[in-house]
């Protein structure tokens, strides 16, 4: 099969082609797993963070990608007399979609009460296990998902990832329908984000911070009540603010936006490493007294896949979707790093 490999970390700007479009065996299903054929693959900020070595580092040569949906086209021995029969929801020539979490060790005290996302043995696809970056995958059955028949392919993807956790997100707000809600950084999860809002609580006013003026057009298009940049005051104080950015500016910023009792959410994988006593400078009247909260985020159970992914399906929620080819991956990560950011990008892998 061809695939997209990583086989070093570098900075993408001296080397603005760190993958290699390469012939890679077949993957072959083995215990609980089924095998998998790529029809599309999102391309996530993480991933700009595994090349350039800001995560823990994946396994290298891997291959990227965890925001797959493809159609089941076989299953291991085990699961071969009807993987409907054993695994929910799943079966043979059925469209399936697979998420940031790969697997989990699910006997820990956190797997067994449902929350695999801070298992601290999980494995993360495109990471510590291959991903979807290729024509084909191999994935454990209980972490496929079934893809609603309304949504397409490419319209689905960024809802593994993007889409889920800007749904934990919102959930862990706390928001209530005409609260006032804050979004720093519109990108492809604050894009989707925005849309569930205007959905879930149509008399909530949505607060957009962007340092792009394109981002703040796009964010005002989709509904936005407001849309400045990352260091404005809105009209109003916050109720809830989720920061999806990669830096700490914001972060602080947000605090000092939130309403007395008002949350930040943290939505990141990481945030820059600088010189926090000189960025972060808080001061505790203006930035967290009045029972403010701080939350992070930290990837997403199967449940907000689930839960995510009907609820996509109810609103038929249309993410803004720019597709390039598989063998043009390194030019879409680039343009994620250059900022050309319009919703969500997606790799086309096999056919429409």
């Amino acid at each position: 099969m061809q695939a997209m490999i990583l086989t070093q970390i570098c900075d993408l700007q001296t080397n603005p082609t760190p993958l290699r479009l390469v012939e890679w065996p077949d993957p072959v299903p083995t215990g609980n797993e089924i095998l998998v054929r790529v029809s599309v693959c999102g391309v996530c900020h993480t991933e700009l963070d595994e090349i350039e070595g800001r995560t823990p580092p994946p396994h290298l040569p891997v291959i990227l990608g965890h925001q797959v949906v493809g159609r089941v086209t076989a299953a291991s021995a085990a699961l071969s007399a009807g993987v409907g029969d054993q695994v929910r929801g799943v079966s043979i020539g059925q469209r399936v979609g697979v998420a940031w979490i790969y697997t989990a060790c699910g006997v820990c005290s956190y797997c067994r009460a449902g929350q695999e996302n801070v298992c601290p043995h999980f494995q993360a696809t495109g990471r510590d296990a291959h991903g979807g970056y290729a024509e084909q995958m191999v994935v454990d059955a209980n972490f496929a998902y079934p893809i609603p028949e309304n949504l397409a392919d490419a319209a689905a993807a960024p809802l593994l990832c993007a889409g889920a956790i800007g749904y934990r997100s919102l959930r862990l707000t706390g928001l209530q329908d005409g609260q006032t809600l804050g979004l720093t950084g519109f990108g492809a999860s604050g894009h989707l984000v925005l849309k569930m809002a205007r959905y879930l609580y149509p008399h909530t006013a949505v607060h957009v911070f962007a340092r792009s003026e394109k981002e703040q057009y796009f964010a005002r298009e989709l509904g936005a009540a407001w849309a400045g940049d990352t260091l404005d005051a809105p009209p109003q104080p916050c109720d809830a603010i989720i920061d999806t950015t990669p830096v700490w500016k914001p972060v602080v910023a947000a605090l000092q936006n939130l309403a007395p009792g008002g949350r930040l959410v943290i939505n990141a994988i990481r945030k820059e490493e600088v010189d926090k006593a000189e960025l972060l400078r808080l001061d505790y009247p203006t930035h967290l007294w009045l029972e403010k909260e701080i939350k992070s985020v930290a990837n997403i159970t199967r449940q907000d896949v689930r839960d995510f992914l009907a609820l996509a399906a109810a609103m038929n929620i249309q993410p803004e979707v720019e597709e390039y080819p598989l063998a043009d991956a390194n030019r879409a990560l680039l343009d994620l790093k250059q900022g050309q950011i319009r919703g969500a990008k997606v790799l086309r892998v096999g056919d429409r």
